[in-house]
């Protein structure tokens, strides 16, 4: 198998922008190869199917893409800080200016583990996974004396979902104040796992 070149790995990350923007913006359903290519400036619907294996395979690159870049978003925030505490802060408050800041990204996200068939199998993977972190994270603070008694599995899953509902929040009530809904859910989680 050849490598890809510089340029064709430029077209295929512009194809995945376009995929992303159009997904976040008309929904999974509207989201063409025509639309795609419309939105990505190519003369054509071929230049996609020449990088992708049709529209499984560009969702799955949609996916991937979005994850990586909330991933190294957040990554660089945890890791500027030190202790199980000020991670787990520093995991909330990035995850949500994350979504805050990107919503086009994170509704074509959603849409494409909704609506992406054989993608949404990759989602279980991603969620047991943020899950599994964050009950790790938990459990070391338990250890440490910096957190209390309480089950980690369910306070993980407790507090991704706190997170992951703050998108359709923004969606159904626009003027959310992202920043306080951050400040409050971190103040929660500090009196629930609070030692003592």
């Amino acid at each position: 198998m050849q490598a890809k070149t510089f340029t064709e790995n430029a077209r295929r990350a512009q194809i995945v922008r376009a995929a992303i923007e159009t997904i976040g913006e008309l929904g999974y359903a509207k989201a063409s190869f025509g639309q795609i290519a419309k939105r990505a400036g190519l003369s054509s619907t071929g230049m996609i199917s020449y990088h992708f294996d049709g529209k499984a395979d560009l969702i799955a690159e949609v996916v991937r893409d979005v994850l990586a870049t909330s991933l190294a978003y957040m990554r660089e925030r945890i890791d500027a800080v030190r202790g199980p505490a000020a991670e787990l802060r520093a995991y909330i408050e990035s995850n949500l200016a994350f979504i805050a800041e990107h919503p086009v990204e994170i509704t074509a996200l959603l849409e494409s583990l909704r609506h992406g068939g054989g993608v949404a199998a990759g989602n279980d993977d991603w969620y047991h996974g943020a899950v599994d972190i964050l009950e790790s994270c938990l459990r070391e603070g338990q250890r440490s004396g910096d957190f209390g008694r309480f089950d980690p599995r369910v306070m993980a899953i407790t507090v991704r979902q706190a997170i992951d509902g703050i998108h359709t929040e923004l969606i159904r009530r626009p003027g959310t104040d992202a920043d306080a809904y951050a400040a409050e859910l971190v103040a929660i989680v500090e009196r629930a796992t609070a030692p003592g």
